[in-house]
């Protein structure tokens, strides 16, 4: 199969999962969205596929998402619509310019999720201060990281092994 087709299905995939992961969780009351289930098909866009596409899956996921379901709600789902881009350029990017070495999945998976939450912060700072309301270090603080670990752990325990097993079974993209 051509790779440009390819990523395209692939990135596709990881959409429609990210449509629906949350479905999942969601049955978890207290714990479900603290598990960020949209946020890990795209960053397994990125290592699948490259930044190109895990930058446009994350960017689309959740404002699609919000236009399908009204889940999650605006201005959420634009903040969001950034960070998640910014978790698929940068599984992406890292993926492809770090050595292929195990250990490696893990530094572009953790370096990703930070950068992201960073750009969380930017683009929260940014859009809830132009509606008047504002953002606080102690709200980044809280959102990027406390309410966060859940979500950051089921990340760090569950990519990685796929992502080396789809690296074992071939399907994973080597540059």
């Amino acid at each position: 199969m051509n790779r440009k087709v390819r990523s395209l299905v692939l990135a596709a995939v990881c959409v429609a999962l990210g449509l629906v992961l949350p479905f999942l969780t969601g049955q978890i009351p207290s714990i479900g969205s603290k598990l960020s289930p949209m946020h890990i098909p795209v960053l397994l866009c990125g290592f699948l596929c490259g930044w190109q596409y895990g930058l446009a899956a994350g960017f689309v996921l959740p404002l699609l998402r919000n236009l399908l379901f009204g889940m999650p709600p605006m201005p959420v789902a634009l903040i969001m619509a950034f960070e998640m881009a910014t978790y698929g350029l940068c599984t992406g990017l890292l993926y492809k310019f770090l050595p292929k070495k195990p250990a490696y999945v893990y530094v572009t998976l953790i370096a990703s999720m930070l950068i992201g939450r960073v750009v969380w912060g930017v683009v929260s700072l940014i859009v809830y201060t132009a509606k008047g309301t504002g953002f606080t270090f102690a709200a980044f603080l809280a959102g990027a990281f406390t309410n966060a670990v859940p979500g950051i752990i089921l990340h760090i325990v569950l990519i990685p092994p796929i992502v080396l097993a789809l690296k074992r079974a071939k399907i994973l993209r080597e540059e």
